[in-house]
């Protein structure tokens, strides 16, 4: 017999297994691949990449306080959902609308926590895209993989994963620990490497390269023809038989070796790259800071994910706190911040920010650039191979810790009936929410196949040489129109994306308050910790989620993702009313909470 409503979690997590599984989620080394394409298309925005980080990152910080203050009072199951309850239902004035609160907070977590795995799993299949495309050219572009191709890659990951998560959180938890030290490790070469190179190569040095075509990088300038197409004259590089560029000779009938300069901005006003490191971590304007942050968020989230584990842990009072802060202190104020700052110092003439955007890993491309010239030629395309694999493991881990968390908030709702009852079950045998782990792998599936279906929208939209020139076939070129065509759509991937992350402006805003009520008059009130810095995260979340709405009306960034967004969230909240209040109406129960509980 599968289901079983008595059966409880084991207790079987440390502190060393809960960090673990926080940083999992935390991974840089797959949200670098992953979230710098998206970051470097968000309109002009793209040069306060870093500081964007940064801002998301201090959010980030207040709200894993009011987290952590919250576990040592309230340890469990649910995260914030379990935390309004039982802060709402403890406090002596507003105990009455313990029910409403803590539907609230569940529900708009669940647009987090439902989205939130099917941008991994769109970014599995983009990454997977990428290198076939590097593998085998003929069969799929590597800078615009196949739609159908990733949509299937989506699908079939999102169901492994899920079944890695049933099977339990031991083996979960085994998995993430040596997914973190593999990734770490492959992310401070990388960040070095790329360090290296930028002070090696000073303006006018001899550098590489990156051409798309060819997937290479080469340290000489190409040849190059003009070529007349509907009354416009454009260069085109001059190729072999093997699609390689072919060199521009000099006088003397030698390669003209490609000289790297560092321009800021191109003849049309893009940006290109950042003339020295104090432009990296420089604000250049405060709205783009805020715009970028609204998109870094989610490579930070995720350090309140063993909140949702309290049921799991051996001592969750002690080691959920120290795990809460710990996961994000490593991964984001040390690995996010030093790689960003690598990858953006790295950028320059022969590869800049707009080569990022028409790219469906710019990461890579770097890695490609970087390798040939420490390894040589062709030893690039060796080491971001290498490196892709680390970042293949930490889709892996992160998916599987997001889906573990939002698995867990769904069953701590269903045992409460606040969504269907059968989402509230346990697996007799794996002890695992099997119910709400493959209803969510489901929905994974979906937002997956959507992430991926306009990846190259908007702003990423290809060139029409390039979907020209793309392998015929469906699975490598089905959905490619035009440049005009793909440009006047909204970018699927980013909207998302952003919609995933308002649920989390919203989850961690509420969490601040949250916090602010569960210490309210409380013995071990601390007027910093417990009014401040919740205060701080709540006007912090509440700033990023009116750029929503600022950033579009006053031009900056992108228009129609945000907008986009903000309907998903609209659509959620209403729908959640109208769930509850059928719901009430059918099983009998009232809004208000009629008598008050003992004390958790």
């Amino acid at each position: 017999m599968a289901d079983n409503n008595e059966v409880t979690m084991k207790k079987t997590l440390g502190l060393t297994g809960l960090t673990m599984n926080a940083m999992a989620l935390i991974a840089p080394g797959a949200f670098l691949w992953l979230t710098f394409v998206i970051q470097a298309g968000t309109g002009q925005t793209s040069p306060s990449m870093w500081i964007g980080i940064f801002v998301a990152l201090l959010l980030c910080l207040a709200t894993a306080v009011c987290y952590a203050e919250m576990a040592k009072l309230y340890p469990g199951t649910g995260s914030s959902y379990y935390f309004a309850e039982q802060s709402f239902l403890n406090h002596d004035d507003v105990w009455r609308w313990a029910r409403l609160a803590k539907f609230i907070v569940g529900w708009a977590s669940h647009l987090y926590y439902w989205i939130y795995p099917g941008v991994m799993v769109a970014v599995m299949g983009i990454l997977c895209g990428y290198l076939a495309g590097t593998l085998w050219p003929n069969f799929m572009s590597a800078t615009n993989p196949g739609t159908a191709f990733m949509m299937l890659i989506a699908v079939a990951f999102s169901f492994l994963i899920a079944y890695i998560a049933h099977r339990g959180i031991i083996g979960s938890t085994a998995v993430n620990i040596a997914i973190n030290v593999i990734q770490i490790a492959a992310l401070v070469l990388f960040a070095a490497l790329a360090l290296g190179y930028r002070t090696s190569h000073p303006a006018g040095s001899v550098g590489y390269q990156f051409d798309s075509t060819s997937g290479d990088a080469y340290n000489y300038q190409f040849a190059t023809t003009k070529a007349t197409v509907n009354g416009q004259t454009t260069e085109t590089i001059v190729r072999d038989a093997d699609g390689k560029p072919k060199p521009l000779l000099d006088g003397a009938g030698k390669p003209a070796p490609y000289l790297v300069t560092y321009p800021e901005k191109d003849d049309k006003g893009n940006f290109m790259s950042h003339s020295s490191a104090g432009s990296v971590v420089g604000i250049h304007n405060v709205s783009w800071a805020f715009i970028q942050a609204t998109v870094a968020i989610l490579i930070l989230v995720g350090f309140e994910s063993v909140t949702s584990m309290g049921g799991e842990a051996k001592n969750a009072k002690r080691d959920v706190p120290i795990a809460v802060i710990t996961s994000l202190l490593v991964q984001g104020a040390f690995c996010y911040l030093f790689e960003y700052f690598a990858a953006n110092y790295f950028l320059n003439s022969g590869y800049h920010m707009q080569n990022a955007v028409s790219s469906a890993a710019p990461i890579g491309d770097m890695m490609i650039v970087v390798g040939n010239a420490v390894f040589g030629p062709g030893g690039g395309r060796a080491f971001m191979l290498t490196e892709a694999f680390t970042v293949f493991l930490a889709i892996i881990g992160t998916t599987l810790s997001c889906m573990n968390t939002g698995a867990r908030v769904t069953y701590a709702m269903g045992k409460d009936a606040e969504v269907p009852e059968h989402f509230g079950l346990l697996h007799s045998k794996n002890l695992t929410p099997h119910r709400a782990i493959w209803t969510l792998a489901a929905i994974s599936a979906v937002v997956g196949c959507l992430g991926v279906m306009l990846a190259f929208g908007d702003a990423g939209a290809p060139a029409d040489a390039a979907i020209k020139s793309l392998p015929p076939g469906f699975w490598s070129s089905f959905g490619y129109t035009t440049h005009d065509g793909m440009a006047a759509m909204p970018n699927s991937l980013l909207t998302v994306t952003l919609a995933s992350n308002f649920g989390t402006f919203l989850l961690y805003g509420l969490s601040c308050i949250i916090c602010m009520v569960a210490y309210h008059r409380h013995p071990k009130f601390s007027a910093i910790r417990h009014l401040f810095i919740p205060v701080f995260g709540l006007l912090a979340n509440l700033a990023c989620m009116s750029f929503y709405l600022i950033g579009p009306f006053l031009g900056y960034g992108t228009k129609m993702e945000p907008l986009l967004a903000l309907g998903i969230a609209a659509v959620w909240a209403c729908y959640g009313g109208i769930y509850f209040v059928r719901s009430s109406k059918a099983s009998g129960r009232t809004t208000m909470v009629p008598r008050r509980t003992s004390a958790a």
